[in-house]
């Protein structure tokens, strides 16, 4: 017999949830689990943070709770013959903690996704850490789309998974009831642009910052809404089939097509263009990340830099030395690549958003005129000897150092290739 590409069962385990009170949540979670018989091979999506939610004095704390969490997950999955999806509290050996969404069945968790965006509203980007990257789960029943909450508005995350393959997207959230009327479009939208199954459970209760909406929510590729909770705690359920992806995308499929609009030179910006992005943005609340740098070849070392550097806020831009500036740094025989060609470079990648050029040996003037958020140089670098770090504290920034994980250098290339050339 074929297997399945998509859980033939789901459901939504709407539950009330307090703040901190882990013994009151899982004691909501047996009773809702025991208070129905569900098929094998059902898939339970459980809400964000279900077990702990949101008390942040405490974090640390519930974070060390997870490991017993996730083994009576394993537990109830083998007993029942069932797979848990959820968000709980993940702490890394680094110390982060991530608000990952576990995939767990009954041979224990096989798969999990770290929440994208942190909801600083609710001062989430303090106390938890945007994961590394979105990838798709899994699970036995094909390939498993995932999002947690406040990563629901941001629709490029599903697309990406979904263009992996997956027929069905799940969200783990505590969705408040003042927004309620977003969730059910967002929802929809999900599923229409992606044409697959969409399974969201969110939560019921009263946290500090208000009511949550529940209307925990199962939709179908075109949109339609098969099972709708109320406000109150709930199970929702509804059988799925793969055919039904498959006909929503026969007549034409929006997934498939991925068109390239090739609008990386509109990254390159005179310093005057480059303020007026950066105040734009700013008047939206966002939080502009700089770092600078020759990047004259440009290596695995700077992509990894740049990427982390990236994920310190919602925009990089970037102060490139001129070839003027290169020269008074390297000497007379760099750079190798000109200015504009090393800006088309970094241009093409997908992490840096804007790039700007200076002049001078420093970037302390441009640095002084744009005042970022974030100050970004290499672990390396002391704080003290930083271009830009006392103005950009002065300004309530702050500086971030990133410790480099490739010990590869534009230096160390040249070397090779002229050591490759005397041979």
């Amino acid at each position: 017999m074929e297997q399945e590409d998509i859980f033939p069962h789901v459901a939504c385990l709407q539950l009330y949830l307090q703040q901190g009170n882990v013994e009151a949540n899982l004691k909501e979670f047996r009773r809702l689990l025991e208070s129905e018989s569900f098929s094998t091979d059902t898939l339970l999506v459980l809400p964000e943070l279900w077990a702990t939610g949101f008390d942040y004095p405490n974090i640390e704390t519930l974070a060390k709770l997870t490991p017993q969490i996730l083994a009576e997950l394993e537990q109830k999955a083998a007993q029942h013959g069932l797979c848990f999806a959820g968000s709980l509290l993940d702490r890394q050996d680094t110390g982060v903690i991530y608000n990952s969404l576990f995939l767990v069945g009954p041979e224990g968790v096989v798969g999990s996704y770290q929440k994208q965006h942190m909801f600083r509203l609710w001062q989430e980007d303090q106390y938890l850490a945007v994961g590394p990257t979105a990838h798709v789960m899994q699970a036995g029943f094909g390939s498993l789309a995932a999002l947690v909450c406040y990563d629901l508005r941001f629709p490029e995350l599903s697309r990406r998974q979904v263009f992996s393959g997956s027929k069905l997207l799940i969200v783990s959230a505590q969705w408040p009831a003042a927004r309620s009327d977003h969730w059910e479009i967002l929802l929809r939208a999900r599923a229409v642009e992606n044409q697959c199954f969409v399974v969201a459970c969110n939560a019921s209760g009263t946290i500090p910052v208000g009511e949550l909406a529940g209307h925990s929510m199962i939709i179908s590729p075109t949109g339609q809404v098969l099972a709708k909770a109320d406000g109150k705690p709930a199970i929702i359920r509804a059988d799925l089939n793969g055919a039904d992806v498959t006909a929503a995308r026969s007549r034409f499929c929006s997934v498939a097509e991925r068109p390239w609009y090739g609008q990386d030179r509109d990254k390159i910006l005179t310093q005057e263009g480059l303020f007026e992005w950066v105040a734009g943005l700013r008047s939206q609340g966002s939080k502009v990340v700089f770092t600078n740098g020759c990047f004259d070849l440009l290596h695995a070392g700077h992509v990894s830099y740049l990427e982390e550097a990236r994920r310190c806020g919602d925009c990089l831009v970037i102060g490139l030395n001129s070839d003027r500036s290169v020269q008074a740094l390297k000497g007379p025989t760099r750079p190798v690549n000109p200015e504009l060609e090393r800006a088309r470079v970094l241009a093409a990648l997908g992490c840096v958003d804007f790039i700007a050029l200076f002049d001078e040996d420093t970037p302390l003037n441009l640095i002084s005129m744009l005042l970022p958020d974030i100050l970004v140089k290499g672990a390396d670098w002391p704080e003290d000897q930083i271009a830009g770090a006392a103005e950009v504290k002065a300004a309530g920034g702050r500086v971030v150092r990133i410790p480099f994980t490739c010990q590869n250098s534009t230096t160390t290339i040249i070397e090779k290739i002229q050591d490759s050339a005397c041979d």
